[in-house]
Order: structure tokens, then sequence, then C-alpha cells
């Protein structure tokens, strides 16, 4: 009994709170950065200490009690009022502290906004960030999120999402690739070159808007490669395998330099809203909230953002 009151009970609920958003004992031991059997130890103090069965384990499950389903909102409403606590007797009020865990896309994550990353860390010195370049779809919960730059992606109604920015695009192919073809001034002549598909945002057909009349055109193309990636697709586009669209900071020098050409310039794909996404919650740090001032303050400012049109 005496070792038990000696228990850090925050960092129990904490760690039993990881382990059901993590799904697993293991899980939660990884994104603690701890050792499956302290994650064991914890949750058993803290069952001890309240006299109730949180999880039922087996071999290759675990399932919540009755209790664990009402514990664990408790444990996150507790929690969440020590981190207001936290901050709120933090020596200097704005001061954000702790670790924030944002996960980016890898284009934009490990060129544009590395600098104004950098300058944030260099401001706030108790603070540190995990940044994380992912292009998939995060889940906050298990993948231990804090919040996620996402580029083009619905938003989900479920999370909080604040819209920073727009990258408008440009449809773009070699002189070498067009050499011997006849002048293309109409997006209908698209559809006989070879493409390139970025099947993030279109793979068999492509959507242009004349940026005047506002008329919509969809064609259907045939992708020579497909890929994920907006770097490869600019490299096979310079190579000249194919047209592509790609977001226009990252062919503004290829165009200037003429290693490509922006077709049909009057007609553009839609360009692709950059959101600042994070879970609902009672209450958030103050590290967030800094994090979200800088996004909204610097991603319109960014090479080839601009500011959403509906603002």
């Amino acid at each position: 009994m005496i070792r038990t009151e000696r228990i850090d009970r925050v960092e129990l609920m904490r760690t039993f709170v990881r382990i059901v958003e993590a799904g697993s004992l293991s899980a939660a031991a990884g994104q603690l950065k701890t050792t499956q059997a302290t994650i064991s130890r914890r949750l058993q103090s803290l069952e001890a200490m309240l006299g109730v069965k949180l999880i039922l384990r087996t071999t290759h499950a675990m399932k919540l009690t009755d209790d664990g389903e009402r514990g664990y909102h408790h444990a996150k409403h507790i929690i969440d009022a020590w981190l207001a606590l936290e901050d709120g007797l933090n020596v200097a009020e704005d001061e954000p502290v702790g670790t924030l865990r944002v996960r980016a896309p890898h284009a934009f994550g490990q060129q544009q906004l590395l600098p104004p990353l950098l300058q944030f860390l260099a401001r706030y010195p108790s603070l540190s960030v995990e940044w994380m370049l992912n292009d998939k779809t995060v889940d906050f919960l298990s993948d231990n999120i804090d919040c996620a730059i996402r580029v083009g992606a619905e938003v989900d109604p479920a999370t909080v999402s604040v819209l920073l920015a727009e990258v408008p695009r440009s449809v773009v192919a070699t002189p070498d690739l067009l050499a011997g073809l006849p002048e293309i001034t109409e997006p209908v002549q698209l559809s006989a070159l070879p493409w390139i598909a970025v099947n993030t945002f279109y793979q068999h057909n492509v959507s242009l808007t004349h940026q005047h009349s506002r008329e919509p055109v969809t064609l259907a193309i045939t992708p020579r490669l497909s890929t994920d990636s907006i770097y490869v697709a600019r490299n096979a586009a310079l190579a000249g395998l194919g047209a592509a669209i790609v977001s226009t900071w990252t062919v503004s020098d290829d165009i200037a330099q003429g290693r490509l050409v922006e077709l049909v310039p009057d007609w553009q794909a839609a360009p692709l809203p950059v959101h600042l996404v994070y879970p609902w919650a009672r209450y958030y740090p103050t590290r967030l909230r800094k994090f979200l001032e800088l996004m909204k303050a610097v991603m319109p400012e960014l090479a080839g953002m601009r500011r959403p049109k509906e603002e």
C-alpha cells in the first residue's frame, strides 16, 4: 500500500489512455518510449489503486471492461485539466513546453516548412517537435499525433480543420515532348499526350477550369506512370516521359528556365487546399495553439502558396 501511494497517478492515467488509444500495450510502449513490461506494471498499479479491472487481455486481443470504458473517459478529462494547470502555472504564460507531434506531407515538410519550423523552435527553447513526414491519412489516436498538415484532403467532420492556404497547380511538359506536335491551344488536345498521374489527386481523368469564363472541362488521360509523389511526377516530366499536373511551386523554376512548358495556362486544375487538422478536445495546450498561430501566419506567404479565395 505504501508503494501504491507513491505512484504518480497522472502518469498512470496517461499510460492507461495511451494503451486504449494505441490499441495495445506494445504499441503504447513504443509511443511512450518504454518497455511493454513497464506499461503492464503501470496498468496493474492503476487497477490495484482503483480496485477494478480496466482491460481484459488475451494473447491476441484487448477489450475494455465497463469500468475501463468509464475510467477512460474520466481519465481523459483529468489529463486535460492537468494540462491546463501545467500551462496556467508555467512561469512564462505564453511559453509552450513539452513535445508537439506533427505529421506533414513529404513535399512541404522537408522543404518549404522547415525554415519556419526551425525559427519556431529557436523562439521557444522549452519546446520539442516530432516532425513526421507522411502523406497518408492520420489516425490521431493510434498514431499518437497532435496535429497534421493535410493537402488536398477532404475535411473530416470528426476533427477541427483550419484552412491555411491553397496551392495552385500547373499542367507541364518538356519542349522535347511537344516538338513535332501541333501547338496545343485547347484542353481537348491534352488527351493525346502521354501522361504522368499523381494518383493522390488524379488517375484516369483531369479536370480543368478556364480562369476567366469559369468553363469546366474533364479529359480522359492514359498514364505511362502513376505515382503518389509530386517529386517523382516532376522528375519524370523533366525526363520527357509525359505531361503532368503538379503544384506550381515545384516547377516554377523549371518553367522560368525553359526546362518545362506550362500548357494551356488559361485552363487550370483546382488549387489544393491546405489544412491544419487536429482532434476535438476540451483543452488545447499552448504548444498546439502557438503552432496553429505560426501556420496561419506563414503558410499563405510560402513560395507557391496563396491565401484561400474565400477569405
